[in-house]
């Protein structure tokens, strides 16, 4: 059984207008969330096989925070710019190409990628990921084998639904 959790990073900062896209950081609401998620994450959840991340900045504290609390090497979470803005195809072309020896992953990334790529691959409609949102999607196939409906969507959590 193969295990995908999609998870977009936590709300971020639009208060210094000089910044670039790739460059915001979390707000108070986001860090916020990112504790109560990551923490409600790890209790739920054994650490991961692999952990692929967008390198945009609010992306990177979103995938660091859950690893540390997953106790998952920093050194470990790869960085692709092809996360950055993915779309549902990039992330097909991205994740059909990890080793089918790694049985799980966590992706953590940008809307409307990740909710296109839920829905395009799920067997559950989801009108959006929320910030900080997690979805546990399963498998039998091996990651190669990705097509319309070939995830069973197990659970979807948000820091609104877990009253954050």
């Amino acid at each position: 059984m193969k295990k995908l959790f999609i998870i977009r990073h936590a709300k971020s900062s639009w208060k210094d207008n000089r910044l670039k896209d790739f460059d915001r950081p979390l707000n108070k609401r986001g860090e916020k969330n990112l504790e109560y998620m990551s923490k409600f994450f790890s209790r739920k959840y054994d650490k991961p096989d692999y952990v692929l991340s967008s390198p945009a900045k609010r992306a990177k504290i979103t995938a660091e925070g859950f690893c540390l609390k997953l106790d998952y090497p920093l050194d470990k979470i790869y960085f692709l710019d092809e996360l950055y803005m993915a779309s549902s195809s990039d992330l097909i072309k991205i994740i059909s190409n990890i080793n089918p020896l790694v049985n799980s992953i966590i992706i953590f990334g940008h809307n409307p990628g990740l909710t296109d790529l839920v829905n395009l691959i799920g067997d559950k409609y989801i009108e959006n990921i929320p910030t900080c949102g997690i979805v546990e999607l399963e498998t039998e196939n091996n990651w190669n084998v990705l097509s319309v409906n070939s995830f069973r969507i197990i659970n979807f959590f948000y820091p609104k639904m877990l009253d954050v």
